[in-house]
């Protein structure tokens, strides 16, 4: 670490980095400077001047604090520490200077403007600027952009503080948005007219400080201080991201990311972001029995009853599904099991190893890819299974990693070596002792999966498992997996109790018991259908790709008579005449640590014992992605409109044609 240098602040001596900034440093020093376009995860634009402080013994004007480090800062009479104030009468004239440029040409949309209530400008003008003005001239106004359908633009309120096009420029990955002009004529625009381009687009509504980008389907629905907020974590891939949910009575009304260090930082994907009216459409909210080969509705009573007779004296299958908490999976087990059933949690076919936590999950912490010197990503597209973990692929990538590529060609955001597209480029591959190895999990679904993962682990001591559903490794956790994998849980099965696990079809012939929330393909297929809560609207322990286990919690209720997914497993158990030993969550929480200890250290990652699988034989044959179509991989995005535009607008611009065709 660098030697710690002393600096006084408002009359305060601290110690701190020198190549820090002073406006880092005044916030290690607990005073809060204003500021529009400094971000601390992008880079210094240096633009609006707000964060202004006065640097005693510099040159007689302030200086803007984000792009003056600390030690550029000269030393006081006979060696004293620099001193810096953010409070003297010069650095308050300069604020309201500043604000009143700022508001010049800023549009009175207060009352109409989306961002009121939440918006840094009003924030700051009540602070620091003052309450009239002495320009009377026309304001400016300027044309809104088409960004696509998340972000809608009113340009007349921007004050070009530049966050929107750093963020897409520099995290996002894309080079659409840009600034043309000077002076009064200097506006922010995107290239050609070009809609965004990214499944991270969504994040410049958080970054801008004013109204001049907001979201779209959130418009005009709701005012901050209506919204109940709850804290909570994304299951739309298996990142955890940590977000927080506004409700409006017991409508979700908007999903934003909270900052993790650990794992989004504080960005999240659109569809974590815009997923949300997918939550209130083709919900099961009654139970339902299939009689005469038609589904009718049913009272809670009927369905368990039903569901039991199927269930008594014959061979009963789990599935559990891709958006299942580990609670639910623990309490399937247990009542499947118990009735001599098996249960099973790969659906998708991955060859994950049960047992060996190093197999199915790694011992790669997702920050540790920040200072990754070499990173190998193994039929995997992290761009569309994770587009902020790509992201900090692409941070490590600017700082320098060197990043190879085993699967199909895409577009990643970032240069990368090609090493080839099929099993013999894996084979040929050399061990590399510091390499972080990212296993896809479409690189696991095929016969000689196993084989693969060994390559992988024998390539390196350092390898990430990128899951594509949140649900999965709780559930490997928990042991809800059969020896021999789907085949062999599906084999002479008469009876297939389905969580949830939308993405697989089920042939005809058993019968099928569907828990779940919303009428996807498995509520289609069901006998008995039990309707259940959505990840909103109950508390669940999962546990994210580098097998750190989280807590969602329940921001609202399930809908008409849909009920927690363990209460629906907890109350089968009794019409079976097997009672699971518990009649709570905590109870069942106990129970569930009790067997996996590990899953208590909620927020922390366990260290995994490295166990290598022996070399298997590769088949041949190309790697191919888990994710096709990044908008639509579970039963809530494929309810939400937004999504279906999405979708549909990513297909257009792939099959566009090319000019010159």
């Amino acid at each position: 670490m660098a030697d710690l240098r002393k600096i006084i602040i408002d009359d305060k001596e601290i110690e701190v980095d020198p190549a820090m900034t002073l406006i880092q440093a005044c916030e290690q020093a607990g005073i809060e400077i204003p500021r529009f376009c400094y971000h601390e995860r992008l880079s210094i634009a240096g633009n609006c001047r707000m964060c202004l402080v006065e640097v005693v013994g510099g040159p007689p004007k302030p200086a803007a604090s984000c792009a003056m480090q600390v030690k550029d800062l000269r030393p006081g009479p006979e060696g004293a520490p620099p001193q810096v104030r953010t409070n003297s009468p010069m650095v308050r004239k300069a604020r309201e200077g500043v604000m009143e440029f700022l508001l010049i040409n800023h549009p009175l949309d207060c009352p109409i403007c989306d961002q009121g209530g939440e918006c840094d400008l009003q924030d700051q003008a009540i602070a620091y600027g003052v309450d009239f003005s002495r320009y009377r001239e026309p304001k400016r106004a300027v044309e809104d952009l088409d960004l696509g359908p998340l972000v809608e633009t009113h340009m007349t309120r921007c004050i070009s503080c530049t966050r929107c096009v750093r963020f897409t420029t520099e995290v996002a990955g894309i080079s659409q948005m840009g600034q043309t002009g000077r002076g009064e004529d200097a506006e922010i625009t995107s290239y050609l007219g070009e809609t965004l381009d990214s499944n991270l687009q969504g994040n410049i509504i958080d970054l801008c400080p004013v109204g001049a980008l907001v979201s779209r389907p959130y418009a005009f629905t709701a005012r901050p201080w209506e919204l109940t907020k709850t804290e909570s974590i994304d299951v739309m891939d298996a990142l955890g991201s940590s977000i927080r949910v506004d409700t409006k009575g017991r409508e979700v009304m908007r999903f934003l990311p909270r900052n993790h260090d650990g794992v989004n930082e504080e960005w999240i994907s659109d569809k974590t972001r815009f997923v949300w009216d997918g939550l209130r459409r083709q919900r099961l909210d009654r139970p339902y029995v299939r009689e005469n080969g038609k589904l009718r509705p049913a009272s809670w009573p009927e369905a368990l009853a039903a569901a039991a007779h199927a269930m008594k004296g014959r061979k009963v299958t789990g599935l559990v599904g891709d958006l299942a908490p580990v609670e639910a999976a623990f309490a399937l087990k247990q009542l499947v099991e118990g009735q001599g059933g098996k249960v099973e949690c790969r659906t998708d076919g991955a060859r994950l190893p049960a047992g060996n936590r190093s197999g199915y999950v790694g011992n790669v912490a997702i920050e540790e890819i920040d200072t990754a010197r070499d990173i190998l990503l193994v039929g995997t597209n992290p761009r569309t299974e994770a587009p902020v973990l790509n992201a900090r692929i692409r941070k490590a990538w600017l700082a320098g990693a060197r990043v190879s590529v085993i699967g199909a060609a895409a577009d990643l955001t970032y240069d990368y070596t090609h090493l080839g597209t099929d099993r013999g480029a894996l084979d040929k591959a050399s061990p590399q002792e510091d390499t972080i190895v990212i296993v896809g999990k479409g690189a696991l679904q095929d016969a000689d999966g196993a084989a693969v993962l060994a390559a992988c682990m024998a390539l390196s001591g350092r390898m990430l498992v990128l899951h594509s559903a949140a649900a999965r490794v709780g559930a490997m956790d928990v042991g809800a997996v059969t020896e021999g994998g789907m085949d062999e849980a599906m084999d002479g099965a008469e009876v297939i109790f389905n969580l949830g696990a939308d993405e697989i079809g089920i042939a005809e012939g058993p019968f099928v018991i569907y828990q779940g929330s919303h009428g996807d393909r498995g509520a289609h297929r069901a006998d008995v259908i039990l309707p259940a809560a959505a990840y909103t609207e109950e508390q669940g322990l999962f546990v994210n790709t580098e097998g750190r286990p989280q807590l969602a919690l329940r921001a609202g209720f399930p809908p008409g008579d849909a009920k927690e997914n363990w209460a629906i497993l907890r109350a089968l158990s009794a019409e079976l005449g097997a009672t699971l030993p518990y009649d709570s969550l905590p109870q069942l929480r106990q129970a569930l640590v009790t067997a996996v200890p590990h899953l208590s250290q909620v927020d922390s990652v366990p260290r995994n014992d490295w166990q290598p699988i022996a070399r298997g034989k590769l088949g041949t044959g190309d790697f191919h992605y888990a994710v096709n179509d990044f908008y639509l991989t579970n039963p809530i995005a494929r309810a939400s409109t937004v999504m279906a535009e999405l979708s549909a607008n990513a297909r257009a611009r792939a099959n566009a044609p090319l000019a010159a065709e």
